[in-house]
């Protein structure tokens, strides 16, 4: 009973409290018909007739009291035949109204939950990605309304704190970058000036490297922030296209099959370029990258693994994580740790999914599915 779902778990109390009132009605109407019929049927005895009746009868008392007798024996078996009627048949209708109310009670669940199904739906809505649904529900103040509202007002307070947090990553990004702009300028300057001495090329060869890592860390950051907004490009998009553009020049293993979607051209080829970029950076020497892309139904798939290190799988999860990264992974102080994370984001937001396995024998194995 407790794996049932709600509406029938109460078409069930529906349907079983009325066939027990129903019951009820039938037995209490039983024993009173039955003491009725009773009251009315008492036998018949010489004690009971008046004595103008007995001098009228005279010799025939005897066959005047079985003659009595057999009527009342006959009306004994009418009695037990309504009886047994009134029972079976009562049975029956109540049998009959039984199934009816059953389906009332059904419709009437299905009505008394719709508001709940619509939280429902609203609640899986949100879980997506969109946090500016609303249910703004409709009817009576009761206890689903006050639900509802209360379920709005915690949706209006998450958007808030999210909007405020994307806004804030924005525009530290974009403050961010001037500076960041600025000091490459004064580097290539000083560099470019006749016969620097060695320590100074040096050491602007490493100041190049760390401003080149902080501008991708920036440009991760504003694209973390666009792909956790509502999507406003929505263009056909075959991710074999975008895949074949990225790999052009890289050595990877490419088995491209059409893979149509709709949405953000540039975020996708942003999720692919991510995911091929990890794939070669925490590659192990001479290993191999296979980037495959493939129609399933109505999802398209992209799928891209290495020959890396071998990887826990209780790790996995936090790949995903921003500025997460496993400290076994060779290269990753050239990265950011936020190319996962956009690419869930990306996923997310064009409503599909983005997943990582270990390989066997080292490795991982990164699948975004996508909703064509």
């Amino acid at each position: 009973m407790r794996h049932l779902r709600i509406r029938v778990r109460l078409t069930v109390l529906f349907g079983a409290l009325f066939l027990a009132g129903g019951a009820l009605l039938l037995g209490v109407t039983y024993l009173l018909v039955e003491q009725n019929i009773h009251q009315r049927n008492s036998p018949v005895k010489l004690d009971d007739l008046p004595p103008e009746a007995l001098g009228l009868l005279g010799a025939d008392q005897q066959r005047f009291l079985d003659i009595v007798r057999q009527l009342q024996e006959r009306q004994d078996q009418i009695e037990q035949s309504t009886l047994h009627a009134l029972i079976t048949q009562g049975s029956i209708a109540l049998g009959l109204v039984t199934v009816i109310g059953v389906g009332f009670g059904w419709l009437i669940a299905e009505r008394a939950l719709r508001p709940v199904g619509r939280i429902t739906e609203t609640a899986r809505r949100v879980a997506g990605g969109s946090l500016h649904e609303r249910i703004a529900l409709n009817g009576p103040r009761d206890e689903i309304k006050e639900l509802a509202d209360t379920f709005d007002s915690m949706l209006e307070r998450l958007d808030q704190a999210f909007d405020g947090q994307r806004r804030f990553a924005a525009n530290a990004s974009h403050e961010l970058r001037t500076p960041l702009t600025i000091n490459r300028t004064l580097i290539e300057v000083a560099l470019g000036r006749p016969d620097p001495p060695p320590e100074l090329v040096q050491l602007g060869e490493t100041l190049l490297a760390v401003n080149a890592r902080h501008e991708r860390l920036i440009d991760g950051l504003l694209t973390l922030v666009a792909s956790e907004q509502e999507l406003t490009v929505h263009d056909r998009v075959d991710l074999a296209e975008v895949a074949r553009h990225v790999v052009a020049d890289a050595d990877v293993v490419a088995d491209l099959g059409p893979a149509p979607v709709t949405g953000d051209p540039v975020l996708l080829e942003r999720v692919v370029q991510n995911l091929v970029d990890n794939a070669l950076a925490y590659n192990v020497p001479d290993g191999a990258v296979w980037v495959t892309t493939t129609l399933a139904g109505d999802c398209a798939r992209l799928v891209v693994e290495n020959t890396g290190a071998v990887i826990p799988g209780y790790e996995i999860p936090g790949l995903f994580e921003p500025f997460r990264r496993l400290r076994s992974r060779t290269g990753s102080a050239r990265g950011t740790g936020l190319g996962l994370s956009i690419v869930r984001s990306v996923a997310v937001a064009h409503g599909g999914t983005a997943e990582a396995e270990p390989r066997a024998g080292g490795g991982l194995r990164v699948t975004v599915t996508l909703p064509t």
